[in-house]
Parts: C-alpha cells; sequence; structure tokens
C-alpha cells in the first residue's frame, strides 16, 4: 500500500491562501476603469452642435437680411410664408416683451427654415443691435423672447494732441471719435469742448465693448488725463455708495450740479411729454419741457453757472425767453418771461441762482408760468431727472482705498 506524502495538503493549503490574499490586495476594478477602456478605444467623433440666438444651426437653413425702407415686421414675416392670423398672433405675443414698431431700416435680421421636403419659417431674428436681439419663435402657438450675444470688454490705451477738435483729434490716433462723447461727459463740468486749444493733451486708459470680433460704441474710460489752458485735469472712476463717479486726483467729484428747480415758490402745471395736449391750440404735441405756475414778477434763476446764448422775444410761441450754455453737454432755456434781469444780454456769464428774469404769460400762454426746458447735447431731456444734488468727495473710510487706485492710474497715465 502506497503511503500518501503529507506535505501535498499543506503546499496546496499554502498556495489557496496565497491565491486569497492577492484577491484581497489587488486593486479593484472600478465601472469607471472599465468605461475608460471604452472611451480609449472608442475611435467615434460626438460632433459640435453650433448655436446662433440659442438656435440649433445644424437643424435649420438661415437666411440674413437687412430690413428696407418702408418694411415692417407684418411685412417681413409675410414675406416668408406666414398667413395674415399667424401674424396677428406673433403680434401679440410680442406685447411686453418687444414694441414691433421700433423696427428700423437698415437693422440686420435672420430667417430659419426647416429642412423638411416642405420647409416651414421657424424662427425669425431681429437684431436691435450688434449685441441685443429678438426672438420670434414661429412655432406652434408663438412665442417672443429676447437676448444677447456674448460680449468681451478689452482695455485700450490712446494719446494724443488736439490741433482742431477733439473728435479730429481722435479719429487721428485710429480710436472711435464717439469716446471724445463719453469725455465731454465726463469732463462736461471743467473742460468746454467748444473751447478747446490748439495743443491741448489728451492721455486716455479706456476699456471698448466687442462682439464676434467686432466694437461696439461701449466705452469704460478708467483713466483719463486731460491737460487744457496750461492746467491738468484727471478723471478717475471711483464707486462709493453704491455709484460710480468720476473724481479728480484730490478726491473731488467732476460732477457739477443743477438747482433743483429755477425757481423758489411754484407749482408744477405741466411735465415733459412726447404728447401732451396744448391748452391754447387744442390739439396733441410734444412738449419738451416742464412748465413752472407761479405769480407774475417771480424771479427766475439760473439753474447753475453759463453764458448767456440767447436773449429774444418768439411771437406765438416762447415769449421772452433766455437761453443758457452751461458747458460742452448742457443748455437750459427759460420761456415765457414777463421780463429779463437787469444787466442780462447775449455773452453775460451768469452764476448759479443768479436772477434772471421773471415769470410771465409773454408768448403762447395762458397765464404765468415759466416753461423751463433742458438740452443735453442738444437734445431736450426732463428736467426733473437731471441730477440737482452735488456729488460728496471721496469720504474718510474710502480715501486709503482710493488713494492706492489713484497712485496707480497715474503712474500708468505718465507712461503712455
Amino acid at each position: 500500500m502506497r503511503k500518501i506524502d503529507k506535505r501535498y495538503p499543506i503546499t496546496i493549503g499554502l498556495l489557496l491562501a496565497v491565491a486569497a490574499l492577492a484577491l484581497v490586495f489587488l486593486p479593484k476594478r472600478t465601472a469607471g476603469d472599465m468605461l475608460d477602456e471604452v472611451q480609449l478605444t472608442d475611435s467615434t467623433e460626438v460632433e459640435e452642435i453650433v448655436y446662433k440666438y440659442g438656435i440649433p444651426t445644424d437643424d435649420y437653413e438661415v437666411d440674413y437680411g437687412i430690413v428696407k425702407q418702408g418694411q415692417n415686421l407684418s411685412y417681413i414675416l409675410a414675406d416668408h410664408g406666414l398667413s395674415h392670423q399667424q401674424v396677428h398672433r406673433v403680434n401679440e405675443k410680442a406685447a411686453g416683451v418687444f414694441d414691433v414698431r421700433k423696427i428700423r431700416a437698415g437693422q440686420a435680421y435672420a430667417v430659419f427654415t426647416t429642412r423638411d421636403s416642405v420647409p416651414q419659417t421657424a424662427f425669425l431674428v431681429y437684431e436691435e443691435d450688434p449685441k441685443a436681439y429678438v426672438v420670434f419663435d414661429l412655432r406652434g402657438d408663438c412665442a417672443v423672447r429676447r437676448g444677447e450675444n456674448p460680449s468681451e470688454w478689452r482695455q485700450k490705451e490712446v494719446k494724443g494732441r488736439v490741433e482742431s477738435s477733439l473728435w479730429v483729434a481722435m479719429q487721428n490716433e485710429e480710436t472711435s471719435p464717439l469716446l471724445a462723447m463719453v469725455l465731454s461727459n465726463i469732463y462736461g463740468w471743467s473742460i468746454d469742448f467748444f473751447d478747446l486749444k490748439k495743443a491741448d493733451e489728451f492721455r486716455v486708459i479706456y476699456e471698448q465693448e466687442y462682439v464676434d470680433g467686432k466694437s461696439l460704441d461701449n466705452f469704460h474710460v478708467l483713466a483719463a488725463a486731460f491737460r487744457h489752458s496750461d492746467s491738468t485735469y484727471y478723471a478717475i472712476p471711483f464707486t462709493q455708495d453704491n455709484e460710480e463717479l468720476y473724481y479728480n486726483e484730490k478726491g473731488n467729484s467732476l460732477e457739477g450740479a443743477f438747482l433743483k428747480a429755477p425757481l423758489d415758490f411754484y407749482r408744477i402745471s405741466s411735465r415733459f411729454s412726447n404728447a401732451r395736449f396744448h391748452p391754447v391750440l387744442k390739439r396733441y404735441r410734444a412738449h419738451h419741457g416742464v412748465d413752472y405756475a407761479a405769480p407774475a414778477g417771480t424771479p427766475v434763476y439760473a439753474v447753475g453757472n453759463g453764458k448767456v446764448i440767447a436773449k429774444a422775444y418768439q411771437r406765438g410761441g416762447a415769449g421772452n425767453y433766455l437761453k443758457i450754455k452751461h458747458n460742452s453737454v448742457y443748455t437750459t432755456t427759460y420761456m415765457h418771461l414777463s421780463r429779463f434781469a437787469k444787466g442780462i444780454q447775449v455773452g453775460t456769464e451768469v452764476k448759479q441762482k443768479q436772477v434772471i428774469g421773471y415769470v410771465g404769460s409773454t408768448g403762447l400762454s395762458t397765464g404765468p408760468h415759466l416753461d423751463f426746458r433742458v438740452y443735453e447735447h442738444g437734445k431736450p431731456i426732463n428736467p426733473l431727472t437731471i441730477k440737482s444734488q452735488p456729488k460728496k468727495p471721496i469720504s474718510t473710510q474710502n480715501r486709503a482705498a482710493f488713494t492706492v487706485l489713484c497712485d496707480s492710474v497715474l503712474r500708468r497715465l505718465e507712461n503712455l
């Protein structure tokens, strides 16, 4: 009888033990590991979906056009196959989102048409400007929404010398002349941009907005220095009390102030309107001013420092009136005066709250009142919306932060 070698069970036991330990200590394979292997061996490419105005362009044929003179939304929609009922429904859906009457000739639009055997117009997109657009979703019950193209702000610098005007100087430096308008607003209370001197100099650090690589006429001045009549005027933006204003290097606001009203005792009898029923003419027409009812002879003040540029009588209209230019931005007009204050002539320099005339009822008027008007860059604006309180200088608690910013931007301006 053969003897059984007792070493075999021991050897087999050792092998089983080693195998068990290997199973315990070997790294565990997860589903993710196995998925990674699949991904590594999968050569399938995922196509990127291209969107325009938030619409997947691969699903549609896209045609671009320009609104022509005399065209409106209804005309464009009808021209692309929509029925009268569909056009009416789109106009209803647009209410409260976009005023379809504001579609202007020269603006771009895009039409998205399905790729079906019988193509259907699915979307019309109207570009209000290079950034903002309106989507008319023509599918089903229709819908209208607003949107904006993504934009970026690029930082730029420019310096130059005025030879004839700041507008021309900007063009000479291959910079948008509209930046000159931004500067005129910032410096409106410090520099008369209609009275610039030859060889006045400017240095500006600014940001300009871009959409799809194209520049927009939107600017944000980060710092500016303007040398005018042997003085240098700095402009440094700083946010205080949740409002960004421009300050000089001493921390004083560059923004001046108007009086709240051009007379002390008054009652507003008519407000700024584009369609007011005229009490004399008995028809609707624009009234781009504010009427202050007051007793005849009530003193009328200049709301700010400036120069009288017009003093005249207009029969059947303003009656006795004055016009004062305050700076390169603002001009004010005072109408229906009973008489002018002594010494007031064209060219007279006036101070804020100086008496310039007296309330009357001359011209086209039903009773004593002052028709007061404000113009910004030549366009009428509501006098009740202009800032009437002077801006505070940099506060004590913000002084340190402003000083750091000021020192930094002044060094950059000097190195331009």
